[in-house]
């Protein structure tokens, strides 16, 4: 994969964006100051869980948008929706309640990645716009179904990886797209996490009941069974509901690249392995996962290497790309460029069973051939978020701003298809001991 030359002098240039980081910021906020109406856009969400909060949290910090309403299967998140945003609005255990309200123009998806589909589908034949968090879809049927209907309907959809949106992410894709990274075949990204809260050991609530939680509610399609606390709180160890590590971390690593990168399609295959070694829990997802992937690209295909560790905190969250001129890292705050040195060399060690006369005629005729000499390379350049970045906050506001222009978003949902197709083929590889294949032609993943 091929890319063009950008000077050290443009990389300090775009380094200066630090400073005017809050005019980044705000740019698609300012683009979408008033709906058609003349006020702000008014979103519902359903799914105020963990991540369902960290979104409301974040929406209130987009003076474009006003949250309306808010559903969730778990009557005590109803009060904990309203605290995260700070503001009193109507909620509901059933999110259709929502959907015919005509003051709702558009709804942020949180719910978990079963009902990403079903929920999805109903937004947008009752005429809203859709944010949908990651994974897009729970399988690959879903995703599709989902894509075909938010393009039939018009809508406006937006996948929920908020790095997409990121200033650090958009200075990384300038870099590569600037050459100096020269020919980049091989990507090397991990998210590990030693945590509890990492190992989705998350809290069960002393009121947690039939009572208080809507159980058919949550199965809906999947498996009856008796009311189960863990499956609803921990969904995300269950293959019912959850994707595992793949829907929970792989996506963000994948659209990560995608967006860098340029690459917008699936992956050609894929080879899983790992296994469940620290948490003998009843979780059906491993806690350490490794896959390789080989992507298209119009330079030659891409190695990526995707590795998720629930017990070690080493590497944390990173992406590196290396190239031929040139290697670029990304961790959670910064990014940094470090150029090669790449100037021709002679090289004894291949004269090494020669003779001496040998050695020094063929030095001679390097030299001859060599007259030239490129310049010394630079230094490592890096680039660090400003302290309190909200890159939720501006994934947030790039959907608010499409609501209001009809403008198309960072991360649409055919961007967040081939992101989540990703993590089905590493799910479907681990799962069945084989090298998943991507089957263009029927849209399915063959082993």
């Amino acid at each position: 994969m091929k890319t063009t030359s950008m000077t050290r002098r443009d990389f300090v240039r775009l380094g200066s964006a630090a400073a005017v980081t809050s005019t980044l910021v705000k740019s698609p906020l300012q683009a979408a100051q008033t709906a058609a109406d003349g006020g702000k856009v008014r979103f519902a969400i359903v799914g105020t869980g963990i991540r369902g909060c960290d979104l409301l949290r974040s929406a209130r910090k987009v003076s474009t948008g006003v949250c309306v309403g808010a559903a969730d299967l778990y009557v005590t998140r109803h009060m904990a929706a309203k605290e995260a945003y700070g503001a009193d609005f109507p909620t509901t255990s059933d999110y259709r309640v929502l959907l015919d309200r005509k003051d709702v123009d558009a709804v942020l998806v949180a719910t978990s990645d079963h009902h990403h589909r079903r929920v999805t589908l109903d937004a947008v034949a009752a005429g809203k716009d859709v944010y949908c968090e990651k994974p897009m879809s729970h399988t690959v049927t879903d995703g599709f179904k989902m894509l075909e209907t938010v393009a039939a309907n018009k809508r406006i959809f937006q996948a929920g990886s908020q790095r997409v949106s990121s200033i650090l992410y958009s200075k990384a894709r300038e870099i590569f797209a600037s050459g100096r990274l020269g020919e980049v075949h091989e990507i090397d990204a991990q998210w590990n996490r030693n945590t509890p809260g990492g190992a989705w050991l998350y809290p069960i609530p002393h009121d947690a009941s039939p009572e208080t939680v809507d159980w058919k509610g949550f199965l809906v399609d999947a498996v009856d069974r008796p009311f189960d606390p863990q499956r609803f709180f921990r969904w995300r160890w269950f293959r019912d509901y959850g994707s595992g590590l793949g829907g929970d971390l792989f996506v963000h690593l994948l659209s990560g690249i995608q967006v860098i990168t340029g690459i917008n399609a699936p992956a050609k295959r894929a080879y899983s392995m790992g296994g469940t070694y620290r948490y003998k829990d009843g979780r059906e997802f491993p806690d350490l996962l490794e896959t390789l992937y080989e992507f298209p690209s119009e330079n030659g295909d891409v190695q990526v290497h995707l590795h998720c560790n629930q017990a070690n905190n080493d590497g944390n969250e990173g992406i590196k790309f290396y190239g031929s001129t040139g290697t670029m890292v990304l961790t959670g705050t910064t990014v940094t460029f470090t150029p090669q040195d790449v100037r021709p060399r002679f090289e004894p060690y291949g004269w090494g069973g020669m003779t001496a006369a040998q050695r020094q005629q063929g030095m001679e005729e390097w030299k001859a051939e060599h007259p030239e000499t490129l310049p010394t390379p630079g230094d490592a350049e890096t680039f660090t978020l400003p302290k309190g970045y909200d890159d939720t906050a501006a994934h947030i506001a790039n959907f608010f701003s499409a609501v209001v222009t009809r403008k198309h978003v960072v991360e649409d949902e055919v961007f967040g298809n081939n992101a989540a197709i990703g993590c089905h083929l590493a799910n479907y590889s681990y799962f069945h001991g084989t090298a998943a294949t991507w089957d263009e032609a029927t849209k399915t993943i063959k082993g």
